[in-house]
């Protein structure tokens, strides 16, 4: 099973990727931890992709989250059996951040690059709120379901996303 994550930042992508990967035994490839170096400083670009290309040639399952247009973007969303698109309200996701940052404040998230500890600024805010879910943003991953309607699962509330949990699990989805 193949399954690209995509959504807004702090909608939980990590977490269900983490999540679809204790229930499939699949590999998980969090695309935060390949775009960032200690200090978060930003990877080189070729570097990325080579990372990026190793891991979907290395393994014949997989689950990746993140967005990265740059990283394999469309070679992702081709192979993967799935895909699933987290679509959360700003107030959600501001809170979710929120949240995460109270819980890894100074400290590394396990789906980080190692040596950037979890921080919380205005320009950080600035993207949950305005800058990551422009309205292009928000088309861009609805087109997606328009051109892969048989494997998109297009998820806006926590509900939706444990009822597509749950039927997952049961192999129904």
């Amino acid at each position: 099973m193949k399954i690209a994550i995509l959504g807004f930042s702090g909608s939980g992508k990590s977490t269900l990727a983490q999540t679809l990967g204790e229930i499939t035994g699949a590999p998980v490839l969090h695309l935060d931890s390949v775009q960032f170096l200690p200090n978060w400083e930003v990877r080189d670009a070729a570097e990325k992709e080579r990372m990026v290309e190793e891991f979907l040639d290395s393994h014949s399952a997989w689950i990746i989250d993140g967005n990265y247009r740059k990283l394999s973007y469309e070679r992702r969303l081709l192979e993967a059996d799935q895909i699933w698109i987290l679509l959360f309200d700003r107030l959600t996701r501001l809170y979710r951040v929120c949240r995460r940052y109270r819980r890894y404040r100074g400290k590394n998230r396990p789906d980080m690059a190692e040596g950037c500890p979890e921080k919380l600024d205005a320009e950080f805010i600035r993207w949950v709120l305005w800058k990551g879910c422009t309205p292009e943003i928000d088309q861009g991953m609805r087109d997606i379901v328009r051109l892969y309607p048989e494997k998109s699962h297009l998820l806006e509330k926590q509900h939706q996303v444990d009822t597509a949990l749950r039927l997952f699990r049961e192999g129904s989805l």
